[in-house]
């Protein structure tokens, strides 16, 4: 790998402050989404499952969605402070 393509520290430190944020994040949210929306989803799959396909493909991209918004946010906030 020549030395000008080879990543700088702070861009692993950044990559490794992002996945440590996601794996929190995403733990977070299989957890609340596991409490709060369990027997929903429960009843949804027992009712019909193309709804419960669609249902879950939503909460998917939500996710993916809302935890790319609050990670980029918190980035920039960590950023931020540490100048």
């Amino acid at each position: 790998m020549p030395p000008e393509s080879k990543p700088d520290r702070r861009t692993i430190t950044s990559f490794l402050i992002e996945l440590a944020i996601y794996a929190v994040l995403v733990t977070g949210y299989f957890l609340l989404a596991l409490h709060f929306l369990g027997g929903e989803v429960k009843r949804l799959y027992d009712y019909d499952k193309r709804y419960y396909a669609a249902a879950a493909l939503a909460l998917i991209v939500g996710q993916g969605v809302g935890l790319e918004m609050l990670t980029t946010w918190l980035l920039g906030f960590i950023r931020r402070k540490s100048k």
